[in-house]
């Protein structure tokens, strides 16, 4: 997988995630467990995303 498949790959699930997080806010019983979870991995996400991208530049 080149660089540019795997970000492209990591933006995806990213905004798959975003969506999910979206989708649980408007539940009635929030369950903030899995918003937390779910807010760290599209951190996680962010971060491998910044470092990919730091190695294209260099």
């Amino acid at each position: 997988m080149t660089t540019t498949s795997h970000l492209n790959a990591l933006e995806r699930r990213h905004a798959s995630i975003d969506d999910e997080i979206h989708q649980e806010m408007q539940r009635p019983a929030l369950d903030e467990l899995k918003i937390g979870m779910l807010k760290r991995k599209k951190l996680e996400l962010k971060d491998e995303m910044s470092r990919l991208q730091a190695q294209t530049r260099q």
